[in-house]
């Protein structure tokens, strides 16, 4: 069975806007429902309000801090990488 082909612009397109957001938003976990990952962008907001408010913001801070690595690895990675990591082998988390 061949393997389901995805276009490279919309590849390219979720690869940026998930980067941008997680760059931005990161603690609200934005970023994992661009790339259809619901169960860790809801753990992502949950434990960033659960968390973030009775810490005064210290864990809105860490899922900020954990938001901005995974932009920037989603940004720096090849349109391919990207794909075969985060889009087919959903891999949700780094």
């Amino acid at each position: 069975r061949q393997a389901p082909q995805f276009p490279q612009n919309d590849v390219a397109g979720k690869k940026i806007a998930a980067g941008i957001c997680g760059i931005l938003l990161g603690a609200l976990g934005i970023h994992k429902f661009i790339l259809g990952y619901t169960t860790e962008g809801i753990i992502m907001l949950v434990v960033s309000l659960l968390i973030g408010i009775p810490t005064c913001g210290l864990g809105f801070g860490i899922l900020g801090i954990i938001g901005l690595i995974e932009g920037i690895i989603y940004l720096t990675k090849s349109d391919e990488q990207f794909l075969n990591t985060y889009v087919r082998n959903k891999r949700g988390w780094f």
